[in-house]
């Protein structure tokens, strides 16, 4: 068998609760994995919880959470919905949000650079 080494896979382990069919949990897989395993991602690691509550008259039976850290950053996303596939979906957007956020923040510990009067670098690169 050949593995693919150029693909990153997360590290993202997905668990279930209730009665939760195999086709959610794929679906959820391959919309999760999508947004995880995009290029230009730290490494990615985790888990998300799906759960389908018992009872028969709750509103949004489907919930979802997804607790997942990209690089050094830590993002929680839930959810709550009718229907398997309207929860995988809006968990998908609100994790692609939260790790757009996460891969352009600046982590470096750089602050922006005090302007000439504040005894900051000149042009010259010389502060007075």
């Amino acid at each position: 068998m050949t593995t693919d080494s150029t693909r990153r896979t997360p590290l993202v382990r997905l668990r279930s609760d209730g009665a939760v069919d195999e086709a959610t949990l794929a679906y959820a897989r391959t919309k999760i994995d999508a947004v995880l395993t995009r290029p230009g991602l730290p490494a990615v690691t985790g888990e998300v919880r799906i759960v389908r509550a018992a009872v028969h008259h709750a509103g949004h039976p489907w919930s979802a959470t997804a607790d997942v850290r990209v690089g050094g950053r830590q993002i929680v996303a839930m959810a709550e919905e009718a229907t398997g596939t309207e929860l995988v979906d809006r968990l998908q957007d609100r994790l692609r949000r939260q790790t757009d956020q996460a891969a352009h923040a600046r982590d470096d510990g750089r602050g922006a650079t005090a302007p000439p009067w504040r005894r900051g670098a000149l042009q010259d690169g010389v502060s007075r």
